[in-house]
């Protein structure tokens, strides 16, 4: 599960990072929340010039994933995730997964550590970042949703894994991570087939991310400011990463 995530970075980081064409200027933005615009990035048919490379453009979206066959998104729940492990078959996600894969730049994102019946208590939420800083890249899906009266909407989704050991600690899902080195091939829509990226679609490498207790001010959409990355004393504190066995991740069953 992602439901929130922060964009702290400026334009310029972002461009230097993604390789972007070219990108409008926003505001840093702290919590992040569904149904909000957010900001994709996906390869076009242009090429860089000086290479066979696709030029890469910024594009921004509806965070919730309509699909293209939806006729009344009333009646249609709220997609803003896919899991990694399903989305090839889903109906809802088989069309984006082969044809519309994007990267959805972040500079961390938010988890809640729901305590167990027997502990009492409410849900700690933690912010969860790079430990060296900066950015990094969700694996997402995008799709342009029509209604009958002929408008458009571009609309998205983040793909989601199990988790790892340090984010297994407090929830069992985390965002999927796309390794710089491994953009082109996520973006790559003509030559790569869904079942070509699947080995992408795994969970973040134990050392990338810190886990920071925060406030439950994150819980809010009308706090947007960087107050909510404070750190603060768990109420409650997470609990003890399992030994380490197979590939070192923790099982969905």
């Amino acid at each position: 599960m992602c439901g929130r995530y922060a964009l702290t970075a400026t334009p310029d980081e972002i461009l230097e990072f993604l390789s972007v064409i070219e990108i409008d200027d926003f505001p840093r933005r702290y919590n992040i929340a569904p149904t909000q615009p957010i900001l994709l990035v996906m390869a076009t048919d242009r090429q860089v010039p000086g290479s066979n490379l696709p030029a890469r453009q910024a594009v921004l979206a509806r965070w919730g994933f309509l699909p293209g066959w939806v006729k009344d998104p009333k009646e249609f729940p709220l997609l803003i995730n896919a899991r990694a492990e399903t989305a090839i078959g889903k109906a809802s996600f088989r069309a984006a997964m082969r044809h519309r894969r994007v990267l959805i730049p972040a500079t961390g994102f938010y988890e809640w550590h729901r305590p167990q019946k027997d502990e009492g208590g409410k849900a700690q939420a933690y912010y969860i970042r790079p430990k060296q800083g900066g950015l990094i890249a969700f694996a997402g899906l995008m799709e342009t949703w029509s209604s009958a009266d002929g408008s458009e909407v571009d609309t998205a989704a983040i793909l989601t894994t199990r988790a790892n050991r340090l984010v297994g600690t407090i929830h069992d899902r985390m965002p999927v991570v796309i390794d710089p080195q491994a953009f082109s091939r996520w973006l790559d829509c003509k030559t790569q087939e869904p079942r070509d990226v699947a080995d992408l679609m795994t969970p973040a490498q134990e050392d990338l991310f810190e886990m920071i207790p925060v406030s439950d001010r994150v819980n809010k959409v009308a706090n947007m400011g960087p107050e909510i990355q404070v750190p603060v004393m768990p109420v409650v504190s997470p609990k003890s990463a399992p030994p380490e066995k197979g590939d070192g991740q923790l099982s969905l069953f």
